[in-house]
């Protein structure tokens, strides 16, 4: 990444406050060609993750009959940000749109200058109260838009019945000490039985500091050029990585299965994996990849903890944003249109397990039912109420500094060793926070540590 100018790092503190009053230009008519929807065309190259996209193509290409959607998956969301950052240095391979969690946008805007269309002359400039307010800071960088928002990441608790029923647990737990519990009458049930798996790899990033977030620690701040690193001292953080260090110290998560892998998917499909905590986007990615637990499968309320003021946070959350060099722009922007604020697409979207950040969908009666395959999926649950309330119950946005990915690399340097068995979280904490300074000292931050 390039060292950072003192615009950039301002432009970064905007960024990872996640609280924006602007929107930037309110223009929203500079990118009406006043063309039909029959009369544009081309292909469009969207790189993204999102398995709840695929059934958008067909519905969008309906309406749009002259354009044809090419949906690329080119890997999880990290794989997706590096494939990016190479094909945008090495000036060639690049799509037109592209997906990205919302904790590594600032990244891109930033170390990858004008890689980004910025939308602040488009439409969305006058979208800000369509949109919850997390989702919509996020795409807010620096005064300008570089992303619509595409879904959220409320957590819940997602858990195989099958499997808590087989170990005696009637209900799901309403707090981290009941899940604790729950977990050794899970782990009783045979070796290769958990309530959960964490590696400690750089996929688990974003889930462990989700939980941090939830029992409301707040490690990063940032005021213009100086960033205030809190993790090592932390005394919220501690007490999370205590349960989480008495969880691994009795052998209750698995260790050895990397989250998004084969082995993972797998697990929960025969149950011996038997409960996540993650974000309101999961439901779609278990009935894609874990179809034999077709009905097993329930969700419920993130357990909490009983002195905590807060009650829910988020994990990951994304946005489709369009690149600078994209050669169909308008086609382009239709497709992020039709998929983020186009009812249809969004009823869509929602309907194959996407979580909208829309406020009006959160409030929709069909939304609410949620859709037939993946209600039977989860036993016939209304499952969208659930992730709705947890939603709600999410009352900050996460600050996130704007190096995320840099942040998620060093996260599994840091604490897979620990998870393997060597050393304990909270000594994982001090070298996961000199990385941090490290890396922010070189960028040109002004770094106090807590």
């Amino acid at each position: 990444m390039k060292k950072y100018t003192r615009r950039m790092l301002a432009m970064a503190a905007a960024a990872s406050m996640l609280v924006l009053s602007g929107c930037g230009n309110t223009s929203s008519s500079q990118q009406s060609s006043g063309k039909s929807d029959g009369e544009i065309s081309g292909t469009v190259t969207v790189w993204a993750w999102e398995p709840a996209l695929k059934p958008l193509v067909e519905k969008f290409e309906k309406k749009y009959p002259n354009v044809k959607i090419k949906l690329t998956n080119v890997g999880t969301a990290p794989k997706t940000t590096s494939s990016f950052i190479n094909a945008f240095n090495a000036g060639s391979g690049m799509p037109d749109v592209v997906q990205f969690e919302y904790s590594t946008l600032p990244q891109i805007v930033l170390g990858s200058q004008g890689a980004l269309e910025d939308l602040s002359s488009y439409p969305i400039a006058d979208w800000q109260d369509f949109y919850t307010s997390g989702p919509w800071s996020s795409v807010n960088v620096g005064g300008g838009i570089y992303g619509v928002p595409m879904d959220s990441g409320p957590m819940a608790l997602f858990y195989n019945k099958a499997t808590f029923d087989k170990a005696g647990i009637s209900e799901p737990p309403k707090t981290w000490d009941e899940f604790y519990e729950d977990a050794k009458k899970i782990r009783a049930l045979g070796d290769d039985y958990y309530i959960s798996s964490y590696a400690g790899d750089t996929n688990d990033s974003n889930s462990i500091v989700a939980f941090w977030a939830q029992a409301g620690a707040k490690p990063f701040a940032l005021d213009d050029t100086n960033i205030t690193i809190d993790i090592k001292n932390n005394a919220t953080i501690k007490k999370v990585n205590d349960f989480w260090q008495k969880m691994l110290d009795e052998d209750l998560i698995a260790t050895n299965i990397s989250s998004w892998s084969d082995d993972w998917f797998r697990s929960f499909a025969d149950g011996t994996n038997a409960a996540i905590v993650t974000g309101g986007w999961m439901p779609a990615n278990l009935a894609g990849s874990s179809k034999d637990a077709a009905g097993d499968w329930r969700v419920a309320p993130t357990p909490v903890w009983p002195d905590s003021d807060t009650i829910n946070s988020s994990n990951g959350g994304s946005t489709l944003a369009l690149v600078s060099s994209s050669k169909n722009k308008e086609a382009a922007w239709k497709w992020l249109e039709y998929v983020t604020h186009d009812e249809e697409g969004i009823a869509a979207y929602t309907d194959a397990g996407g979580f909208p950040p829309s406020k009006s969908r959160l409030q929709d009666e069909d939304f609410l039912k949620g859709s037939d395959e993946l209600s039977a999926y989860f036993g016939g649950q209304e499952y969208n109420k659930v992730l709705a309330q947890s939603a709600l119950d999410v009352k900050e946005a996460f600050t996130f500094p704007p190096f995320w990915g840099f942040a998620m690399t060093a996260f599994g340097d840091s604490f897979g060793p620990t998870f393997q068995g060597t050393g304990k979280i909270n000594d994982a904490l001090a070298t996961w926070q000199s990385k941090l300074v490290d890396h922010a000292t070189q960028q040109g931050f002004t770094v106090t540590e807590k």
